[in-house]
């Protein structure tokens, strides 16, 4: 990892040292997705079939994942892996089941009554991918609060390996969640077959869940399209900043950047730091445990991304992380807590040495489908209420309208837009208010 100091880079400097991996060519993705989600919405099954043939290797029979394949997939658990399963679904549900709205209403001002109601959205798809590891945990960060907010139909897709089946852990962790409908499709075809529908698989009203540059190309194409399906938020590669102070243990800095680092060669490991000393152990550190893990190569590409960068104090670096925006912010300083009211741009924040990222990539109860690639300025992780729809109600008395008509007929005049007036202006006419 590189070691670069804050106040020697120009302006020109400090933006390459926070620019995250290049995605490759955005319009090859583009033109290649644009054709797979005109394919699938054209052709259906027969579409899905042939890009997975192509792009998983596998030729299909039935897409969905039947009771015998859910009843082989849980034997092949271990009592140990599905108890983990169910304690990490536990914690995700109580953190979860706090964040739910409850309906409410009030007077305004007299004959004049607001309300806010909510409901789940009618059918969700929830896509959980593969790629060089299989991802149980993304089932739970999806199904549970869709559960939680009530949505009636549930589909969940998971790209199939090169053996026709999808992996045990995602559909035992899809059982325990109560996931029914499950398909063994990845990539962009799954998720035009959930936007569009085909003859096996649903169509939904909005798709969530992470996935590599071709799904989240297909996330916002079919999201722009009237018929297609709203989708959760932009993604990018994962990705890590950490602030740590001199009191910080170089071996567990070193730990969270590569904890990190490890799920693909574009994620993204960042070290900020007041401490040249302990940047300096760090990168040792770093360099050390790289040879005891398994994923090196994919290590040795996600780290010629990754940067230590030295700045004068904590203030700096609380700035430096917030123009940055992580994905995951952890505060490994002496008090951690001073500086969380400092942190405006993360997705999901640790405080402390005690709490490594890969807790709440598991289980500690909040969510780790987050915002990634700068998105954390504008966006927040996936919470309950991704999951319902907040409607507002509205009801007036003859005495409200009476009251504010007047109000609401001088406006629409203001904007030049008298039909908006006269629908307001010939009810207060009935009831005798004088214009």
């Amino acid at each position: 990892m590189r070691i670069l100091v804050w106040n020697t880079l120009s302006d020109t400097e400090r933006r390459a040292a926070l620019a995250r991996p290049t995605q490759g060519s955005r319009r090859d993705v583009a033109e290649s997705v644009r054709d797979i989600v005109a394919t699938v919405r054209r052709d259906g099954d027969a579409a899905v079939r042939d890009f997975t043939e192509r792009f998983d290797s596998v030729r299909l029979g039935a897409l969905a994942v039947s009771p015998a394949e859910l009843a082989e997939a849980r034997a092949r658990m271990t009592a140990a892996q599905l108890d983990a399963l169910r304690r990490a679904i536990a914690n995700v549900e109580a953190f979860h089941a706090a964040q739910r709205l409850e309906p409410f209403a009030m007077e305004v001002m007299p004959g004049v009554r607001c309300e806010r109601m909510l409901r789940p959205i009618s059918a969700v798809g929830l896509y959980v991918p593969a790629g060089s590891a299989p991802l149980p945990s993304a089932v739970v960060m999806l199904a549970v609060p869709a559960r939680l907010a009530g949505c009636p139909q549930r589909v969940l897709c998971t790209p199939p390996g090169r053996d026709g089946s999808a992996h045990p852990a995602v559909l035992a962790a899809a059982e325990l969640c109560g996931i029914e409908q499950i398909f063994k499709v990845g990539g962009a075809q799954a998720i035009a077959a959930l936007a569009y529908g085909t003859q096996s698989i649903p169509k939904v009203d909005k798709i969530f869940g992470p996935g590599n540059a071709w799904v989240t190309e297909a996330k916002q194409r079919v999201a722009t399209d009237p018929d297609g399906a709203a989708c959760d938020l932009p993604a990018g590669p994962s990705e890590v900043l950490v602030i740590a102070d001199e009191s910080a243990r170089p071996d567990l800095v070193a730990a969270d950047l590569l904890a990190q680092a490890e799920h693909d060669a574009q994620a993204q490991a960042v070290l900020v730091t007041p401490s040249s000393e302990l940047a300096s152990a760090v990168t040792a550190a770093v360099d050390r445990q790289f040879l005891t893990l398994s994923r090196q190569s994919i290590l040795e590409r996600s780290l010629a991304a990754s940067r230590c960068i030295v700045v004068e104090d904590l203030a700096t670096a609380v700035a430096v992380s917030n123009e940055y925006a992580p994905e995951h912010l952890i505060l490994q300083v002496r008090e951690p807590r001073r500086w969380l009211g400092e942190v405006r741009s993360a997705g999901s924040v640790f405080l402390g040495e005690w709490s490594p990222e890969p807790l709440g990539d598991y289980c500690s109860g909040t969510n780790h489908v987050l915002p990634t690639y700068g998105y954390a300025r504008a966006y927040s992780g996936l919470s309950t209420l991704d999951f319902v729809k907040r409607i507002t109600v509205q009801e007036l008395s003859a005495e409200g309208l009476a009251a504010l008509g007047p109000v609401a007929a001088e406006l629409a005049s203001l904007e030049g837009l008298d039909a908006h007036a006269n629908a307001v202006t010939r009810r207060l006419a009935v009831l005798g208010v004088p214009k």
